[in-house]
């Protein structure tokens, strides 16, 4: 069966560092394009990042450019998102997702990890 299953949230000062894994299992890892969906509190899913199969090629969202980084491991079929200077609106619960290419809905999501930047 498809797993994802994030990890590496928790409670972060503003301006501290958070790096998220996601570990996948039942699926070929290095043939899917992976996602990182979030949540805040109250809001919609907001997407973050999407990577290709390869990891050479990166794209995120325009408020966290220059702070989080996308990447990934295929030989460990491990998602990351490193998060630096974060920020109170960077709160929220992320997911991380697959699909199959890049014009296809994300098929498998994990349950989430929280991330929460506050003093």
């Amino acid at each position: 069966q498809v797993q994802l299953v994030e990890s590496g949230g928790g409670l972060v000062q503003p301006g501290g560092s958070l790096r998220l894994s996601c570990a996948a299992s039942g699926f070929t890892f290095s043939t899917n394009w992976m996602y990182l969906v979030r949540q805040a509190p109250g809001k919609g899913l907001e997407w973050v990042s999407t990577i290709n199969p390869g990891g050479g090629s990166t794209y995120v969202v325009n408020s966290v450019k220059g702070r989080f980084t996308n990447s990934r491991d295929n030989a460990k079929n491990t998602l990351y998102l490193q998060m630096n200077s974060l920020k109170s609106e960077d709160t929220a619960v992320y997911y991380c997702a697959k699909s199959l290419g890049s014009y296809n809905s994300m098929d498998y999501w994990g349950k989430g990890t929280l991330v929460t930047v506050s003093s």
